[in-house]
């Protein structure tokens, strides 16, 4: 279901569900002004067509110890498919990587990451980016304070 095929109520059904996925079914009906059934069916139709692309709970990273958040700018020594391949599937084994981008500018690669402390963050850029074949360079800057999280996207812009 391609963005020009939402109409107003998917729209206002993905907002209502990025907000509190745990709504129940006749609480979104009641919300987005539909009867239960046709409401589910939208839903059901939005997960099949992969708008939907799944439910998460989301956790407070300092209340579970992980409260060092950090953005690492990696370089490789030659951008070709089998390195770029190499480095996406190492990368995403590894679980403090909580994002990561293919970048134009000066790095190659931008990661999100985290970790309970600069010890953890040693460990993890010593014995797993650095052991990476052609990763050149790493440069790393730790976020300070967060200004702004979130993860609903802008559906305002849809369409």
């Amino acid at each position: 279901m391609p963005a020009e095929r939402l109409d107003p109520t998917d729209i206002r059904i993905l907002r209502e569900l990025q907000e509190n996925a745990r709504l129940s079914n006749v609480d979104l009906a009641e919300r987005v002004h539909l009867s239960p059934s046709p409401c589910l069916a939208r839903v059901r139709s939005l997960e099949r067509a992969g708008v939907v692309d799944r439910y998460v709970t989301l956790l407070d990273p300092r209340k579970v110890g992980l409260g060092v958040s950090v953005f690492i700018h990696i370089t490789l020594d030659r951008q070709v498919g089998a390195t770029l391949e190499s480095f996406e599937r190492a990368i995403s084994g590894f679980d403090e990587v909580m994002e990561c981008y293919l970048m134009t500018g000066d790095s190659d690669y931008l990661l999100r990451v985290v970790v309970a402390d600069v010890d953890a963050l040693q460990q993890f850029i010593l014995t797993r980016l650095t052991t990476l074949p052609g990763v050149a360079n790493i440069r790393s800057s730790f976020a300070l304070k967060q200004v702004k999280y979130k993860t609903s996207l802008p559906l305002g812009q849809a369409g």
